[in-house]
């Protein structure tokens, strides 16, 4: 069966057209068209990932992992879906729109007051850290270097590549309002950000860093990596509370087993996953503590 992504207002078949690009907006519409699952067909659950990469990349980077999972779920056909950005992500989970989400860990805290429930863990935790990328030729050498520079950001709830970037600058002795921060929508567009001299440094993850020096080698080779955060805990994946306890268990047992083959290798190599790990809501508590204190000392995380 051909698999249909649903992006924002677009429903793909992927394998015959290609995504269109990803739009500036900050706010994407409803979706205002749905594929009805055909008469006698399974039921259809929506999975939502977090905007780490523009749609066409998501796309390349997440379907194998739908595919792999179809395969293994009797009873349901899972679909991924991309946002156009962060707060079009939210509200998506805000509204309990779909049934499935990998979203960073802030945002995991959102969808547990929403009725979702953590079923895995998305990677190592030592890999959720933000890391500072500059062009090599920038002359920065300490952060206290950036006053009164541009720093882009993919987004504002970026945990990894805002908050505790930002954090860090806070503990370095550069206050969020000494730097002028932009936050731009994606990772990959705020890297590139830097690359054309549009601010002085970018704030990122390292798996999105790895697959910009993969997709955009000349470019990257350009930038390196300056500063970098101490970790915390990893994306979630998350189930919303009304999914049959039975699409749930498989869906939670194919993740955790997705490392113990040698076929699915390439599925978590192409989303720079290690693997997924046992988790559940309490998991998330250390990135609330994280939260609050960052709330305390440097600024509210949905306002500027």
């Amino acid at each position: 069966m051909t698999s249909l992504y649903l992006l924002g207002e677009w429903v793909v078949l992927l394998a015959f057209t290609s995504l269109s690009a990803c739009q500036p907006e900050s706010t994407e519409q409803p979706l205002t068209y749905r594929v009805a699952p055909a008469p006698g067909s399974v039921p259809q659950y929506r999975l939502a990932v977090y905007p780490g990469y523009n749609p066409n990349l998501l796309a390349v980077a997440y379907q194998p992992l739908v595919d792999h999972l179809n395969t293994e779920v009797t009873g349901a056909q899972l679909i991924l879906e991309a946002s156009r950005d962060y707060p079009a992500f939210e509200k998506k989970f805000a509204e309990r729109e779909p049934a499935f989400l990998l979203p960073n860990p802030w945002q995991t805290l959102q969808a547990i007051q929403r009725g979702y429930q953590v079923i895995a863990m998305a990677g190592d935790p030592q890999d959720f850290r933000g890391i500072f990328i500059v062009r090599r030729d920038s002359g920065l050498r300490l952060p206290t270097d950036l006053k009164g520079k541009r720093v882009s950001y993919p987004a504002r709830t970026a945990l990894a590549a805002c908050i505790m970037a930002q954090y860090f600058l806070h503990t370095q002795g550069l206050a969020v309002h000494d730097t002028q921060s932009l936050y731009v929508g994606t990772q990959e567009s705020s890297i590139m950000n830097v690359y054309l001299g549009d601010t002085a440094a970018r704030a990122t993850r390292p798996p999105a860093w790895r697959q910009f020096q993969k997709d955009h080698s000349k470019v990257a080779a350009e930038l390196k990596v300056i500063w970098q955060t101490e970790p915390l805990i990893n994306n979630s994946f998350m189930v919303r509370d009304d999914v049959p306890a039975l699409v749930r268990a498989q869906v939670q047992t194919s993740l955790l087993g997705l490392a113990q083959t040698f076929a699915v290798q390439a599925i978590l190599a192409n989303m720079a996953t290690a693997a997924f790990y046992p988790a559940s809501n309490a998991s998330y508590d250390v990135a609330a503590r994280n939260i609050e204190r960052f709330e305390r000392e440097v600024r509210p995380v949905e306002k500027p």
